[in-house]
């Protein structure tokens, strides 16, 4: 079927054409001698100084701008070998880059940070740099000599080697074999087909569709396991060579992150499994099962309810959604929609799941795979809080601050679930279709917190087993990821054998202790959505003031602006707090 080309995004903002792209990649490429002759300079003067960061930003630019477009167009059909060798280009041009750069850092080091503050004093130019300063010398003790960090930006075309070939392996190669319903009818499964066949009616359907998909990860699961390896040895090298106590702290530093902040979260988490264990007891009795299997999770307890949600109708839901964020944020977020920020639909070789992606000079770009229902509705909206808050950092602050830590970058788009979650509740008449939101704010819940928190214990253990001297078989994958999943969802959930194979299919386990802040970026959009809702328009203001914030300051100290504070245990035991009382008052609906 034909695509209309308001669904799919439009690039050329970016370049106009692949010929335009060749050329930046060109400039790019010769730019580098202009950064070169600074080399022993950098603190000859403030003016230098000064000089040599304008001319590095603008080379980080334009190469923003060549790898960006090179990434999107390779995940518009990550069969097409041309974008495969953009792609594989723009990375190596990302370390050639690196490579005339790594000098900055270590001559900049070499120097005491009060002749750098002298400079700030001396020349207002740089006072904007600042914070960007403080922050560089606070990562002093684990910047390494010039030799040694050329040798480390010639390795970051190597390590993300695993990561590229568990995606070709994901999205070009991995087949799966149809399936049957219970009336016979063969159903086609893919990475994104997945999760809409488990939401099925049919429990036929869904039992198959799990057996199968899990086959073929059964299948490639000994090179699943290679890959797994490299990648946690990959951050545990860099971890030791820049003499961090561990590869956690080591992905934790550059946000300025507490080690108790995930450790804090997943001793809450677990601390409230006997509430979550309730959630699927009641799940069990309300199904109507003997048994409730894993692949009856994603099925909603709801049925036999129409809520189809068209693309066109989920713009109209969101629009509505966000509106307590003021007009200004609505006809900002319209943008999207107008300018063909977004690419919608699932098409051949395309890359699965949705991301939002852009650079400073760019549109805030989303990949989607849309689906014609309620889960699409609420990505849709998850990634445009992702852009919008991109988008707001890109307007208010310079390019050295314009991008956010990654603690809080899920913050933007499940306070946006949050607020639509808070307007379908409102606005709905039907009572069986608010059952099914009421339901689907558990699993948000379920999938956000408890599983993003048992996705971080798993990440944390394996990294801790491969430090101390273990190996990470496939076995070891599968049986500790086995056990993990009989923990979190306790004795009224048979647990199907099948599930140990699960962690081979989640992509963000390539993303070094990223997904714990899934759970505390929701646990935080809990507090945020409520004072939105409730707090008026200085709550909006603090709300749009963080958004717009980028990384200005620590992101704990933003959020904390906001009126999150993530160093207590209060956001995350007000949010296990709130699924106790939404748990109950959905049994008392039923």
């Amino acid at each position: 079927m034909e695509i209309n080309e308001k669904y799919k995004w439009d690039l050329s903002a970016l370049f106009i054409s692949d010929d335009a792209w060749e050329q930046a990649y060109s400039d790019v490429q010769k730019s580098t001698a202009s950064i070169e002759k600074f080399k022993g300079r950098l603190l000859e003067s403030p003016e230098v100084l000064l000089e040599a960061i304008q001319v590095s930003e603008q080379i980080e630019r334009k190469l923003s701008d060549v790898s960006v477009y090179a990434h999107l167009k390779n995940d518009e059909n990550t069969k097409a070998s041309h974008y495969q060798g953009l792609y594989s280009r723009a990375e190596s041009l990302v370390v050639h880059v690196s490579e005339s750069m790594a000098f900055f850092v270590p001559e900049i080091m070499a120097a005491d940070q009060k002749l750098v503050d002298q400079f700030i004093s001396e020349h207002k130019g740089l006072e904007v740099y600042k914070h960007f300063f403080e922050n560089l010398y606070r990562n002093k003790p684990h910047v390494r000599s010039e030799e040694i960090e050329m040798i480390l930006a010639q390795m970051d075309e190597i390590s993300s080697a695993p990561h590229n070939a568990y995606s070709m392996l994901l999205n070009a190669d991995m087949s799966f074999e149809p399936v049957m319903d219970s009336e016979g009818v063969e159903h086609k499964i893919t990475n994104g087909s997945y999760i809409p066949l488990m939401m099925s009616q049919d429990r036929t359907l869904r039992k198959n569709t799990f057996e199968r998909y899990y086959k073929s990860y059964e299948a490639h699961i000994n090179t699943i396991a290679s890959l797994m390896q490299s990648e946690v040895k990959k951050n545990i090298f860099n971890s030791r060579v820049r003499g961090y106590a561990s590869a956690r702290e080591a992905a934790l530093f550059g946000g300025n992150i507490p080690l108790s902040v995930p450790d804090k979260l997943i001793e809450a988490v677990n601390e409230a499994l006997p509430a979550f264990h309730k959630y699927m007891k009641l799940r069990k009795e309300v199904m109507g099962l003997t048994e409730l299997h894993l692949y009856d999770l994603y099925n909603p307890m709801i049925k036999e309810i129409d809520f189809k949600v068209t693309y066109d109708e989920a713009v109209s839901h969101v629009k509505e959604a966000v509106k307590p964020l003021g007009e200004s944020y609505v006809k900002m977020m319209s943008q999207a929609f107008d300018e063909r920020w977004i690419d919608v639909y699932e098409t051949e070789g395309k890359r699965s799941g949705a991301y939002s992606s852009g650079t400073y000079d760019s549109k805030p770009y989303i990949l989607l795979n849309h689906k014609d229902n309620v889960d699409s509705m609420f990505t849709l909206i998850h990634e445009l809080g992702h852009s919008m808050h991109t988008y707001l950092s890109s307007q208010h602050q310079p390019y050295v601050y314009a991008n956010y830590s990654i603690f809080v970058a899920e913050v933007a788009s499940t306070t946006n679930e949050a607020l639509l979650n808070a307007y379908l509740m409102e606005t709905l008449e039907d009572e069986s279709q608010k059952k099914y939101i009421l339901n689907h704010y558990l699993e948000q819940f379920r999938g956000t917190i408890f599983r993003q928190t048992m996705f971080a214990e798993f990440e944390r253990d394996i990294h801790a087993h491969v430090e101390a001297g273990g190996a990470l078989t496939a076995d070891y994958l599968c049986d500790h990821y086995l056990a993990l999943n009989k923990k979190y969802f306790g004795e009224d959930v048979f647990i199907d054998e099948q599930i140990k194979y699960e962690w081979a299919r989640i992509p963000h386990m390539y993303y070094n202790f990223y997904v714990y802040q899934y759970a505390t970026g929701f646990s935080a959009a809990v507090a945020l959505a409520d004072q939105i809702l409730t707090g008026g328009e200085a709550a909006v203001k603090k709300y749009l003031n963080f958004l717009s914030s980028g990384s200005k300051a620590y992101p704990i100290e933003v959020l904390r602006a906001a009126g999150a504070d993530m160093e207590t245990e209060k956001p995350v035991k007000n949010a296990l707090s709130v699924f106790e009382k939404t748990v109950e008052a959905f049994s008392q609906l039923i």
